[in-house]
């Protein structure tokens, strides 16, 4: 095998293969091909990242929405207590307790009750007509003797008393049936009082059922 030399290259050409000419033209174009397809390729290898640089990239996800914890409920301010009632120097300028009288007919005697429907009976005077007593109830509770107060316009006695017997708590006091104590209850000036240690006064009015009791008793 014989080999040709170009002058301006140092490849050799295989004897038998046409080289166009001179074949130096040949030779030279074969190595200008080779030179652009390298150029082609780089620059489709350029194109191909400049195009995926261009790519834009996936969205971050949206976070999930927080659901906002409700403020808590503001407290409210305990409410101060009840202030005590106004002290009055007389016990006639006293305010009436509230309540109404009723009375209720007996077989051994009549009894008169004062009170409400919110807080039954307050007051109760009983005739005990066997004993020719009247008993005079405070409701309350007392595990011993305890002084029962009265108070009229034109008398004022201080009377023993003790729980009653039976499942109302009352705290009871007995009056003789004749005694004046009970006139001035029933034609005091508009009201008496009955005052009990460990529980509130209380200053009802003289109704007539007040003195029907006392009649019952005599």
């Amino acid at each position: 095998m014989t080999t040709k030399f170009c002058p301006d290259f140092t490849a050799r050409t295989p004897a038998g293969h046409r080289l166009n000419g001179d074949g130096c033209a040949a030779h030279r174009l074969s190595g200008q091909t080779r030179s652009l397809r390298h150029i082609a390729g780089a620059m489709a290898l350029a194109a191909g990242m400049m195009i995926s640089g261009c790519v834009p990239s996936a969205p971050q996800p949206t976070p999930a929405p927080t659901t906002p914890q409700p403020a808590p409920a503001p407290q409210q301010p305990a409410l101060p207590p009840p202030a005590p009632p106004a002290a009055v120097s007389n016990w006639l300028d006293a305010p009436q307790t509230p309540g109404d009288w009723s009375y209720r007919a007996a077989q051994g005697g009549g009894m008169a009750l004062f009170g409400n429907p919110q807080t039954g009976a307050l007051l109760t005077m009983r005739c005990n007509r066997a004993a020719g007593m009247v008993e005079i109830g405070r409701a309350g509770r007392a595990t011993n003797q305890v002084t029962m107060q009265i108070r009229t316009e034109t008398a004022e006695r201080t009377l023993a008393a003790g729980p009653a017997q039976g499942n109302t708590p009352a705290i009871i006091a007995q009056v003789v049936a004749g005694d004046s104590l009970l006139d001035a209850m029933a034609f005091s000036r508009g009201r008496f009082a009955i005052d009990v240690p460990g529980t509130a006064p209380i200053y009802v009015p003289a109704w007539p059922e007040v003195t029907r009791v006392v009649e019952d008793c005599r």
